[in-house]
């Protein structure tokens, strides 16, 4: 069992460590789900961005002039192949330089002939469709000529950047004979200078001859430029179908992954859940059997001295085997005289007669003693197996003992329980009778007494409630007195003025009347002792009668305020805060009319100048972000400035639209950056904060948007935040946060200038 546990142990061990390493792979596991789920949403985002960066420079393919019409009549035109720029392939990155180069070529429909671009022409003037440029195809080669092929000084021919189909070649070589693309306007201009026969195109689109020159600030791109760009933004799209793809697969595999390593530290948990359970078990159980081993381990002491008192009962016996043989050798070696005479011979034969009795004595002794020392051993063993025996009989026998012992006590203990219980019951029984007895007869005693207190009770009540009747009869009577007096002294105060001790002090009806004042019209007897003058006994229906005729004297008087004078002063003092009050609202309201007009036309000149200065600004930073095109910004309500509201018009080259919502996504926010570019010139600030403002433009209109920051650079501070690369060439330091492998982000500056 200790090797069991032992083995349990170890292979707990074992499990742990598979557990931790399950779980570890589980975090590896869910660590690569989140890397593969940003990584498939990075890549969709940058899927979703070409996607619509494709859509927006797809939409640039769409020609609304002469071209869109001849497109929109391909099948009416049977010579026509198509836009050149769909034809054509330049090698990246001379697409400006071509574009230059092939003029309004760049922008040419292909035709298999003359007299197909003849037709085209025809349907263009019949349709007043516009004017268009064609490429006619299937032209004659002709002879090579300086410029054709094989460059100039190390620069490139334009017609070997071109590739196409081989009957439309001709014309492009015949198109772009004699140009050479060179890196500078400076190398032009020594190409130039050294042969004059050539004509030189720089990277950025200015074109430069002996007799001609055509260039400056980068202009609308052409559709050989655009097309170059739809070209490489579907390629880029296509990579990164596939890296979503790739990424979603990763994903999957990575969930797969997850849930594999989770059901497997799941699966191990339980595993190891178990065996620490039958590690459990086992522990007992090597307990128990513990228990029993040192109980074994006793049996074998005892037996261990039995069997040493058996072996020093076997030493001592082949002692006194050896101490017999010693005393038969000294009697065998014991020199024999010579008998002298008879006597001496007979007492001789008679020493021998005694020393062979004793030999054999002695021989019968010891041969006693062997069997006695082989009885002995035998006994031993004997002894030995009936110790063995004994010892098992007394084990058991000691259990049979301690079992019934057990029992018996247990026995004992139960009758033992069940007696006093017995005697309990009974005791409990014979006094639960008395008990019953005695309570029977307090019963029918208390029942009698009950009875009689029930009657004796209800008695009582009807008393009770006859006294409470009274008591309470007594009470209201009581409480109603006390109103009325109580109403009466509030009536003394309220209507006479007199305390109620007074007014009883003085006119209760122990009291004279005196005389009442003569009524209107009545002439008193001048005589004092006539009885009108005399004061009389106190009458109550009498002086009631004279109290009513008091009262309808003074409702006729009407009401008086005693408090009027104060009142009138009180009210003459608000009137004249109220009124001083009143002058100072108005003066002030007038202030704050004079502030508001002021303020209205302060903000008004400060509209006006910042609206004037940001529509002049406006045009000119929209003629450089759309060359050819128009914008200004017009005031909805010219007659208010202050609630007028205003509208941005924009007409990107080649456009006539009234509405930004027709615009495309780049045009809306080339004309957003527009007005911002403005409002930043028309009223310039410390520093501007931009997030990606040119994400939906391609090359060339990123390029003119960077030459205003940069002109904005000049007198601000730019913050940009931006993924594209030539905003990031042209600044002056970059900051980008990273994400290391533990999850912490870092953020890494590099100064460029």
């Amino acid at each position: 069992l200790k090797a069991e546990v032992d083995g349990l142990d170890a292979g707990d061990a074992d499990l742990a460590e598979r557990h931790e390493t399950a779980k570890a792979a589980l975090a590896e596991a869910e660590a690569a789900l989140t890397a593969a789920r940003e990584t498939a949403t990075a890549a969709e985002r940058g899927r979703a961005a070409t996607q619509a960066r494709h859509e927006a420079l797809a939409m640039g393919l769409r020609r609304k002039d002469g071209t869109g019409a001849l497109l929109e009549a391909k099948e009416r035109l049977a010579g026509l192949l198509g836009p050149a720029a769909e034809l054509l392939t330049v090698t990246p990155g001379h697409e400006t330089a071509l574009a230059a180069a092939f003029g309004t070529a760049a922008d040419a429909l292909a035709v298999t002939d003359p007299a197909s671009a003849a037709d085209a022409l025809r349907l263009l003037r019949k349709q007043d469709g516009g004017r268009a440029a064609l490429l006619v195809a299937g032209t004659p080669q002709e002879p090579a000529t300086v410029g054709d092929s094989g460059g100039a000084d190390g620069h490139p021919c334009a017609a070997d950047l071109v590739r196409g189909p081989a009957d439309l070649m001709p014309a492009v070589r015949r198109l772009l004979r004699g140009i050479v693309v060179v890196g500078t306007l400076e190398d032009a201009e020594e190409l130039v200078v050294a042969r004059p026969e050539l004509t030189a195109v720089t990277a950025e689109g200015d074109l430069l001859g002996a007799h001609f020159a055509h260039g400056g600030s980068a202009g609308a791109p052409s559709l050989l430029e655009v097309q170059a760009s739809v070209d490489e933004a579907a390629a880029e799209l296509e990579e990164l179908a596939v890296r979503c793809a790739e990424s979603a697969e990763a994903q999957r595999l990575a969930a797969e992954r997850r849930k594999e390593c989770a059901a497997l530290v799941e699966e191990l948990g339980e595993r190891r859940r178990a065996a620490e359970r039958e590690k459990s078990q086992v522990a007992q159980q090597l307990g128990r059997l513990a228990g029993q081993a040192r109980g074994a381990a006793g049996e074998a002491e005892r037996s261990v001295a039995a069997a040493a008192r058996a072996q020093e009962a076997l030493d001592a016996a082949l002692r006194e085997v050896e101490e017999l043989a010693e005393r038969l050798a000294v009697a065998e070696e014991m020199p024999v005289e010579e008998e002298p005479d008879t006597s001496v011979r007979d007492r001789l034969a008679a020493d021998g007669a005694n020393a062979r009795q004793t030999e054999m004595e002695a021989r019968l002794q010891v041969r006693t003693h062997e069997e006695r020392v082989k009885g002995l051993a035998g006994r031993a063993d004997s002894l030995d197996r009936a110790a063995r025996a004994e010892r098992e009989a007394r084990a058991r026998a000691e259990q049979r003992r301690l079992r019934l012992r057990h029992e018996a006590a247990v026995a004992e203990a139960v009758a033992s329980g069940a007696r006093q219980l017995l005697a309990h019951v009974a005791v409990s029984l014979s006094r639960a009778e008395a008990e019953r007895a005695a309570a029977e007869a307090v019963k029918a005693r208390r029942e009698e007494e009950l009875a009689a207190a029930r009657t004796h009770g209800r008695d009582l009540k009807a008393e009770l409630d006859k006294l409470t009747d009274s008591v309470h009869r007594g009470e209201v009577l009581g409480a109603e007195k006390r109103l009325r007096i109580e109403q009466l002294e509030t009536r003394a105060l309220e209507e006479l003025g007199v305390e109620p001790t007074v007014l009883v002090t003085e006119y209760g009806p122990d009291q004279l009347v005196p005389p009442s004042p003569p009524a209107e019209g009545e002439q008193l007897p001048e005589d004092p002792e006539h009885p009108r003058n005399q004061p009389r006994p106190f009458v109550r229906a009498e002086q009631e009668k004279r109290l009513k005729a008091a009262e309808r004297a003074y409702q006729q008087l009407g009401k008086v305020n005693p408090l009027a004078l104060e009142e009138f002063a009180a009210l003459e003092e608000r009137h004249k805060f109220l009124s001083e009050q009143l002058d100072d609202l108005k003066k002030t309201r007038a202030d704050l009319l004079q502030v508001v007009k002021e303020v209205d036309e302060r903000v008004e000149q400060v509209f006006t100048e910042a609206y004037r200065d940001t529509a002049r600004e406006f045009e000119g930073v929209f003629s450089r972000l759309f060359p050819g095109g128009e914008g200004r910004l017009v005031l909805t309500d010219p007659d208010n400035m202050l609630t007028t509201g205003v509208d941005v018009e924009a007409r990107p080259p080649g456009k006539k639209v009234k509405r930004l919502s027709l615009l495309s996504g780049g045009e809306r926010s080339l004309t957003a950056v527009a007005l911002l570019v403005s409002i930043f010139k028309a009223r310039p600030s410390p520093f501007y904060v931009m997030d990606e403002v040119e994400a939906a433009l391609d090359d060339t209109n990123l390029q003119r948007l960077i030459r205003i920051m940069q002109e904005l650079q000049e007198t601000s501070q730019l913050i940009v935040i931006t993924h594209q690369k030539r905003t990031m060439e042209v600044a002056d330091a970059l900051y980008g946060v990273s994400m290391q492998g533990d999850g912490v982000s870092k953020v890494i500056s590099q100064r460029l200038r």
